[in-house]
């Protein structure tokens, strides 16, 4: 009898360990069998997209950004378009090219900041509205279209006018891709342009400020971050690491969540596990790596060389002062890969703490519904910068800002 009592107690024992594994595969959950995960804090977010065959990771990052706000706000949950903003983005930045006589950044990439100066200017529409899939594929792929940007942006540069016949054969291309922009809709049963949808949102752009962490230029003060992607030159909050770090723990513990934008070459940055880590002993380093680069291709054909040996399990990890960031951004070894939304933290059985993330490649290509763990060593050396509200700053680093 206690021997049946006890295949019964193992039996129950076998069955909630298994049901224990088919939780929400986004939920903090072992990355491999040396990893076990215990969340801390988990925000809301809205579910997982696909950036698929493009460089757009910086739109649906920062989309996915405000669709949390959204819900913290008590507005319920949204699916904004994300190719409403990257059409946009794409006419700006060619009117940028076009006055910088050719010299201009004409790559799918981009910063948060493009996301809110497109949702300033020109609104934002629902995603059933604006899908941008209008190529007859399920998912996107702006290669073809990339080509013919780069094609038409050279003509108005070398006859020295943006004619009207330009403009409408870029308008042509840009609706042949992605469609037509409305310049009304109906949705949820009231009418709006792109503009009054986005003032019925509530979202108010000055609340929001980018904030990083580099020696080059004062503490305390704004600066321009020299990276391709900020071609709008825009100028960043430039706070120490430690405080950098304080900001993000800061805001998750009052709600809100964080935009995250870093780089994604390392040896110990693994989508398809679940994590990101920088072991110690091995150097924060890595290379140029492109958004499509690094969801398209192996590790081995991303450097051309073998990927570095595998972590299997939490261990001690680089010990991250300003100075090696400082480094890593100076020899280009540190760059603006990738954004995503940080949406929570939490930590494995060791105690070290990790940054719940959530990723815009899909919910098939991990085991986690498409959201990684990046340790905060990695955060430390690899982050280029943070977007949060101000709310979310802690009073003392908010009053040295000015803010």
């Amino acid at each position: 009898m206690k021997k049946q009592i006890l295949l019964l107690t193992l039996s129950f024992v076998l069955v909630i360990s298994v049901q224990a594994q088919r939780k929400d595969k986004s939920s903090a959950s072992p990355v491999q069998e040396g990893y076990q995960f215990t969340s801390v804090t988990d925000l809301k977010a809205t579910p997982v997209k696909n950036q698929a065959a493009t460089g757009t990771c910086w739109c649906f990052a920062t989309t996915s950004f405000f669709e949390s706000e959204l819900l913290r706000m008590g507005k319920g949950e949204y699916d904004l378009s994300e190719m409403f903003i990257v059409r946009k983005n794409y006419e700006n930045r060619l009117r940028d090219n076009y006055l910088r006589r050719g010299r201009g950044n004409l790559g799918p990439g981009g910063l948060s900041h493009d996301w809110m100066n497109v949702f300033t200017e020109y609104g934002i529409v629902p995603d059933e509205i604006y899908s941008g899939l209008n190529y007859g594929s399920p998912t996107h792929n702006h290669s073809e279209l990339q080509e013919f940007i780069n094609a038409v942006a050279p003509v108005p540069v070398q006859r020295r006018n943006e004619s009207e016949q330009y403009k409408k054969i870029l308008g042509s291309i840009l609706d042949t891709y992605l469609g037509e922009i409305p310049e009304s809709f109906t949705y949820r049963g009231n009418t709006y342009t792109p503009l009054s949808f986005a003032a019925s949102l509530g979202i108010n752009s000055s609340d929001y400020v980018q904030i990083t962490s580099f020696t080059h230029f004062p503490f305390y003060t704004r600066g321009i971050l020299e990276v391709p992607d900020n071609w709008a030159m825009e100028r960043f909050y430039n706070v120490p690491l430690d405080e950098l770090i304080e900001i993000m723990d800061y805001s998750f513990s009052q709600g809100y969540t964080v935009n995250w934008d870093g780089d994604v070459s390392e040896s110990g940055f693994s989508h398809q596990k679940g994590y990101a880590v920088i072991p110690a002993g091995l150097p924060a380093a890595g290379g140029p790596v492109t958004d499509r680069d690094r969801f398209e291709r192996s590790p081995a054909q991303r450097t051309g060389t073998a990927a570095s040996p595998e972590v299997e399990s939490p261990g001690p990890e680089l010990n991250v002062s300003q100075e090696i960031r400082q480094a890593g951004y100076e020899n280009f070894t540190t760059t603006d890969d990738h954004l995503m939304h940080l949406t929570g933290i939490v930590k494995d059985q060791n105690g070290t703490k990790y940054y719940k993330t959530k990723n815009s490649w899909g919910t098939e290509r991990n085991a986690f519904g498409g959201y990684l763990y990046m340790s905060e060593s990695y955060v430390r050396a690899k982050t280029l910068f943070i977007m949060v509200h101000k709310d979310a700053i802690p009073p003392a680093v908010r009053t040295k800002l000015g803010l």
